[in-house]
């Protein structure tokens, strides 16, 4: 019997950003914490707010009193912006062209290195899942514990959430921890072959750490 389409469908290598559930939380409960859905605020905003987002965002404000989050949120939808950020599937096709692009033009050639670093990550557990975003490529467990990141055209860093340890090797400090980022360290990457031991020590150190 043939396949149907469903089943013959590629499965994504990546997993869905955590950010998507919280849009889905947020267009679930509009109509009750500011009474209109969201349909309802992109028709109110295509027929009676200004054309230009940044316009937008302090109308909805000043206008209608919704914090800044609900009026960024809001001016980029009806501009058509961010609507993969709600729904799972759209942002699995969404993440494969965040991926393309990223490694495209002058960045083309780190493509084998992303792949590769790609590959050891999702390796470390059976719970890890990658979920691009338009710069980089966060990995998380439960929390993001490391990221790879294309800096220049000739480098990836891969960064690690190793909270206030000291750097040692490799390790660079990227100050991420005084400033309460997640990732608070990275190593270099220039090749493939730059991915060695020492790399994937402090991969599984960072894993380890967000158990």
């Amino acid at each position: 019997m043939p396949r149907t389409a469903t089943e013959t469908k590629k499965k994504s290598i990546y997993g869905v950003h955590p950010g998507v559930a919280m849009t889905r939380k947020w267009i679930a409960e509009l109509k009750d914490k500011t009474g209109r859905s969201l349909d309802e605020w992109l028709t109110l905003i295509k027929k009676k707010g200004p054309t230009e987002e940044t316009a937008r965002r302090e109308w909805l404000k000043t206008e209608h009193g919704l914090g800044t989050n609900y009026a960024w949120w809001l001016a980029e939808r009806a501009g058509g912006k961010g609507t993969e950020i709600g729904d799972p599937n759209d942002y699995l096709k969404a993440a494969e062209g965040y991926v393309e692009k990223m490694f495209s033009g002058g960045k083309a050639e780190l493509r084998p290195v992303y792949d590769a670093l790609l590959k050891l990550g999702l390796s470390v557990g059976k719970d890890v899942k990658a979920c691009p975003c338009q710069t980089i490529v966060p990995l998380y467990r439960k929390h993001v514990f490391a990221q790879i990141k294309p800096t220049t055209r000739t480098r990836i860093d891969l960064g690690f959430a190793l909270g206030d340890m000291k750097p040692k090797g490799r390790l660079i400090d990227t100050g991420g921890f005084a400033k309460k980022d997640r990732i608070t360290h990275r190593i270099e990457i220039t090749s493939v072959k730059d991915i060695d031991a020492e790399v994937k020590q402090w991969l599984k150190v960072a894993y380890d750490r967000d158990a």
